[in-house]
């Protein structure tokens, strides 16, 4: 059996991204990672040979990024799928440049991709999801923010990605036409991302960069503060060994802004919250069908 990590990465000096540990999380079960590397204005290209020189099975491709297409963040879908075309693995395994995988996690999931490397009913892995928001020690927990994402899929799956976050899955029996999501096994393994930690000037520079690629307003014109204070969640797990020392050391869950407005997308997650609570449901959105 064959594993492949890979990733797409662009100025992840300059936007703050822990690429370095997010490659480092997952490399010691990969035979192969393949990072599609779009033209930097930083040094991320000196960073990744540098890391390439101690694990030989990194593999970067250089990419031209298509500045013209601005629609639902197409641009992330076509760096994403060149590394993963160029990947030759049995199991495929997908890291944004800001999330990693706890150590103590990794055995289970090569496990796992021992046991359903050949059962058709599983397609992909997904993980469950921890979004640090201002500082580690904080999490956030409601509906709007994605709980479960699949990162590990089959090569032999017909799989392309709409944009960067998910996989959408060209089913044999029916027509090309026709695409659905991957059916996944949900691990209990838990995928730590860090996007929402770099500090707000990073921010604006990454969400001037990411926003002009689904034909939206350039800037992040907000406080980190600027949150409805009742999905905020403390943390009280241990962090992958990796990330001690590249974000600050704060103690306490991240305080928002007392006298924050509530938005009309926070309102409706407020809703929603009460009905997961009266009901005992779900109603965070899945890219994944999941399989028992």
């Amino acid at each position: 059996m064959k594993i492949s990590g890979f990733t797409f990465l662009r100025n992840a000096e300059e936007l703050c991204f822990p690429y370095i540990q997010s490659i480092k999380s997952i490399i010691d079960i990969c035979d192969e990672f393949i990072i599609a590397l779009g033209q930097s204005q930083d040094d991320t290209k000196e960073k990744l040979l540098s890391l390439a020189q101690e694990y030989p099975q990194i593999k970067i491709i250089y990419t031209i990024w298509n500045e013209h297409m601005q629609v639902k963040g197409y641009t992330y879908a076509q760096q994403k799928m060149i590394a993963q075309f160029a990947c030759t693995g049995d199991w495929l395994f997908y890291l944004e440049g800001d999330e990693m995988v706890h150590e103590k996690d990794l055995a289970n999931i090569k496990k796992a991709m021992i046991q359903y490397k050949d059962d058709p009913e599983v397609e992909a892995l997904a993980f469950h999801y921890y979004h640090f928001y201002g500082n580690t020690n904080t999490y956030l927990s409601s509906p709007t923010w994605y709980r479960y994402a699949p990162r590990v899929i089959k090569a032999s799956v017909r799989s392309y990605a709409p944009d960067g976050l998910y996989w959408l899955v060209l089913d044999p029996k029916k027509s090309n036409r026709i695409a659905r999501y991957p059916k996944a096994k949900l691990l209990d393994c838990y995928m730590y991302h860090y996007g929402w930690v770099r500090p707000e000037s990073a921010m604006s520079k990454k969400i001037s960069q990411v926003n002009k690629h689904w034909g939206k307003k350039e800037g992040f014109d907000q406080s980190y503060r600027d949150i409805d204070e009742r999905i905020l969640t403390e943390f009280t797990g241990v962090h992958p060994k990796l990330i001690d020392g590249f974000f600050p050391n704060e103690k306490g869950v991240f305080k928002a802004n007392p006298v924050h407005k509530l938005t009309k997308k926070e309102k409706r997650q407020r809703f929603k919250m009460k009905l997961e609570k009266a009901f005992g449901v779900d109603l965070s959105r899945r890219h994944f069908t999941k399989v028992r």
